[in-house]
């Protein structure tokens, strides 16, 4: 889906083969997708009556309506969209960079007013004034050199100095975030977005918080699913197999 739908053919960096986004995305969009199809469906029932509709989704057709303006660009200018690595194309400095301890910063200095700040905050006064550099074609134009300019500064320092240096400054950054970075973070902690769960064999975990929050019916998982094979009995009970006919299927390694 991901692949057809034209996600993974803008993923990776130019001279590299496309990669893929490091979960399956599509499966979950195509999800969302159909959730709002759902809804559509009931409240046409509620307010035109009648019955309720098949909601049809494909996965490719969910990772294709995520793609923007990928469609007009190629129908109106002939434009094929690729692969543009960490930067955002048309729009400098925006970008990722390493700093000196291994780890990675997102740094979005595009604005001019933000641009000029963030020169300053690294010591290039001589940047910062460049009237080229006061717009965002003229930072485009010299995207590499900015680019430079940056990968050195960020990579001659540990990345919580780095952060530390744009929140004074006010330009809009953030570090990678690992799982670990995750657990630590104080907005995930109080936002909530961690769910104490307990395995079938009592064991306790963490998943994932609920999203959206609704302030009413905010919400609650009291059940993680079931053990593998769990059910599987019931079910083909349900289908007509009696139990010979089960325990024939787990002797022949069926189920």
């Amino acid at each position: 889906g991901e692949s057809m739908g034209g996600l993974r053919y803008i993923t990776g960096f130019e001279d590299r083969p496309p990669v893929r986004t490091g979960i399956s995305i599509g499966d979950s969009i195509a999800a969302l997708w159909g959730v709002i199809g759902a809804l559509m469906a009931l409240r046409h029932r509620e307010v035109n009556g009648g019955e309720g509709q098949m909601v049809d989704v494909a996965l490719y057709e969910a990772i294709f309506a995520m793609m923007e303006s990928m469609v007009p660009e190629f129908d109106v200018f002939g434009f094929i969209r690729e692969r543009t690595g960490n930067i955002m194309p048309g729009i400098t400095p925006s970008s990722i960079h390493t700093s000196a301890d291994g780890r990675h910063v997102q740094i979005g200095a595009n604005g001019d007013a933000i641009f000029r700040r963030f020169m300053q905050a690294i010591g290039r006064d001589d940047l910062a004034s460049d009237p080229q550099l006061a717009s965002n074609d003229g930072r485009d134009a010299r995207r590499d050199e900015l680019y430079g300019v940056i990968d050195r500064w960020v990579a001659s320092q540990p990345l919580e100095e780095v952060l530390a240096v744009l929140a004074r400054a006010e330009v809009p950054a953030s570090r990678i975030y690992s799982a670990e970075d995750m657990f630590r973070d104080p907005q995930f902690l109080a936002r909530e977005m961690f769910l104490s769960a307990r395995l079938p064999d009592g064991k306790p975990f963490r998943m994932p918080g609920i999203v959206p929050k609704l302030s009413a019916t905010p919400g609650s998982a009291d059940w993680v699913g079931p053990e593998l094979g769990e059910h599987t009995d019931a079910l083909l009970a349900e289908l007509g197999y009696d139990s010979e006919g089960i325990a024939a299927l787990r002797r022949e390694g069926a189920i």
